[in-house]
């Protein structure tokens, strides 16, 4: 009897193989699936993801939604069912995190990247998508439940939930002062929190209005209040900040506003010095 559960356990072990940070390598994918799509709305994103036969799939409830969502967006918006899904590809070390969506009308690619850094997330490529337009907050629970399994890795429940909170209060902020305003202003202060952790409000307060003056924003005062409250949080919590500055680094051609930053700007300036100087070079040939 014993010899024969043995063999059973090795059987079901062998026809559902489980991936981990030890067989997980490059090009790699795990996916996500929402709980309540259809078998063919199932079949349908695979395809669309170019998933092969073989894919670790991952589910992700309503329930789940829920539990990360529900402190910080209505519950009506979450809703009741789960469909929101996703495809994580093994990138290699250091090349950083880029994301693409499909029929997502409200997070966007930047807001992603931004929470998943938060959330320890660094080295692959993500696809979000789903058979209808939603909001995409839901997505972010999804994306990081396959990251702890292709990482073996936990990712501390707090620290979860600031990601979440960040994605939605970023996305609620975009709709005052523009959703890659409102990226770039969030991967700003938290870029600067990583080089020199602030001291108290008065300095995180400094750091919030020169990132908007950099971006050439205006916040309101419950806004500052709201950004005040988030970024303390983080600031409080067990965070890897040098690692959120190296993924913030490597994401920034992503943060597409940084074109419009004072380092951007240099640049812009830099090429433009550049191309005065050749067309002088080329005219003094004929000259």
């Amino acid at each position: 009897m014993k010899r024969f559960l043995i063999l059973l356990l090795v059987s079901l072990i062998s026809l559902y193989p489980t991936h981990s940070l030890a067989d997980m390598a490059e090009g790699d994918m795990i996916v996500t699936l929402g709980e309540n799509l259809t078998e063919e709305q199932k079949s349908n994103l695979l395809e669309e993801m170019g998933a092969p036969a073989d894919v670790q799939i991952v589910t992700v409830t309503n329930q789940e939604e829920h539990q990360y969502l529900g402190k910080y967006i209505a519950k009506s918006l979450i809703g009741t069912k789960a469909i929101s899904s996703s495809a994580i590809t093994i990138s290699s070390k250091g090349a950083g995190i880029k994301v693409k969506t499909k029929n997502i009308n409200w997070v966007t690619d930047e807001m992603y990247v931004n929470a998943l850094i938060t959330a320890g997330v660094k080295d692959a490529n993500i696809y979000i998508t789903a058979p209808i337009s939603v909001s995409g907050t839901a997505a972010l629970t999804g994306i990081i439940k396959a990251y702890e399994i292709s990482a073996d890795k936990t990712i501390p429940e707090d620290v979860k939930q600031a990601a979440n909170e960040e994605m939605v209060e970023t996305a609620k902020l975009g709709d005052s002062i523009g959703d890659k305003n409102a990226a770039a202003l969030i991967a700003k202060v938290k870029e600067e929190i990583a080089k020199n952790k602030p001291k108290n409000d008065a300095e995180l307060r400094s750091i919030i209005e020169q990132a908007a003056k950099d971006l050439n924003v205006a916040l309101s005062e419950a806004e500052m209040n709201k950004l005040m409250d988030f970024f303390n949080k983080l600031i409080d919590l067990n965070i890897n900040w040098n690692q959120v500055s190296d993924q913030l680094n490597k994401a920034k051609d992503q943060i597409s506003k940084f074109l419009q930053s004072d380092e951007g700007q240099g640049f812009l300036e830099k090429l433009k010095q550049f191309f005065i100087w050749l067309i002088d070079a080329i005219k003094s040939l004929f000259s």
